[in-house]
């Protein structure tokens, strides 16, 4: 007699539970490999420490282990992603069938939730963040959305672009209501600009809360393309039938497990402190400047400002790209129709910065 449907199970799409995934070359590193249909020798510009002729790892065990001891979380509940974009991609493909399924945003925010449900197909719920209360979560609204097509609850804390960390009560709330209904998905892209404690250390506790992190943003790894899904050993365990068989290159690999030696690392918390010590003196700056009507507090790596007009922002955009610096348009965004998002530079680039816009 089969044994009734798990939690992951009911939600999950059916054709998903079903799937056989592929079953890739085996990853047996003490026997010579005449098994994956590789080449036998290095190119000559090889500079890898495995062979870029060799396909890597799946998911690669040490750096599972490495990432997992990171973000203080067991390897089982831990996917190596390239970057949180793929992890969000695998969670609508895994979760969401297209025409049935749904998943919640909170605009404004990162446009890759509502991007990768779209591209599965599933229908998009936007419950926007109140901006009359500082960018904060509508919980009433979010539980009001939450009817049983929605697969996906997606925040993002801090939010980008508006910077504000979101309160962890009311995402436990969240959590909480969605028990066996659906997954709340908080994007951590940020958390170690604002100083605070990770959620992932509630996931073992609300199997319905996922967590994603990235190596993008404070390990300034925005090239190498790697970040983690933290999540139920269930989930990862389904997300693992949907991820591609090679994900992460093994120069990747190499490059992040380089970077997060202990001795590398111990570099971190100067890094985020210039950060923030800049962040805290750029927008000093900006408020003075007479186009300015609002630099929103931020506990991110950028700043949300809003201008006077739509028309003083386009002015300050030009002013900028003429002093040699590209900043971020989002006023097609909601409510933010002035507002332009500013990522916290070098103390060089800021002062240029704001001798523009003065």
């Amino acid at each position: 007699m089969r044994e009734p449907m798990s939690w992951v199970e009911r939600l999950a799409r059916p054709d998903i539970l079903a799937l056989s995934p592929y079953d890739h070359a085996a990853w047996l590193p003490a026997l010579e490999r005449l098994h994956a249909n590789e080449l036998p020798w290095r190119p000559a510009c090889d500079a890898s420490l495995a062979g870029l002729n060799r396909y890597p790892e799946p998911q690669p065990v040490e750096l599972v282990a490495r990432l997992a001891a990171l973000y203080e979380i067991a390897p089982a509940h831990l996917l190596a992603t390239r970057g949180s974009d793929e992890a969000i991609d695998l969670l609508v493909r895994a979760f969401c069938r297209a025409g049935m399924d749904a998943v919640i945003v909170c605009p404004p925010t990162f446009g890759m939730y509502a991007v990768a449900a779209a591209i599965q197909g599933a229908r998009v719920v936007k419950v926007p963040l109140r901006a009359a209360s500082g960018f904060d979560l509508d919980e009433a609204a979010i539980l009001q959305h939450c009817t049983p097509d929605v697969k996906l609850v997606f925040v993002c804390s801090p939010n980008n672009p508006t910077g504000n960390l979101l309160d962890e009560p009311s995402l436990l709330r969240i959590a909480a209501h969605l028990e066996g209904r659906a997954l709340l998905v908080i994007d951590e892209a940020y958390i170690e600009f604002a100083g605070v404690a990770s959620l992932a250390r509630r996931v073992p506790q609300l199997p319905q809360l996922a967590v994603l992190r990235t190596l993008s943003k404070a390990h300034a790894l925005a090239g190498a393309r790697c970040g983690a899904l933290i999540a139920a050993a269930e989930v990862i365990a389904l997300v693992r039938k949907v991820i591609t068989p090679y994900a992460l290159s093994q120069m990747t690999v190499e490059c992040v497990l380089a970077c997060l030696e202990t001795a590398r690392l111990a570099a971190l918390p100067a890094r985020l402190a210039a950060i923030q010590a800049e962040r805290l003196r750029l927008a000093e700056g900006l408020r003075s400047a007479r186009a300015v009507a609002k630099v929103w507090p931020s506990v991110a790596n950028f700043l949300l400002v809003d201008f006077h007009s739509a028309d003083a922002a386009g002015h300050a955009l030009e002013r900028a790209c003429a002093a040699g610096l590209l900043i971020r348009d989002v006023r097609r965004q909601p409510s933010l129709a002035h507002a332009l998002r500013i990522t916290i530079g070098t103390p060089e680039q800021n002062d240029r910065l704001l001798d523009a816009l003065r």
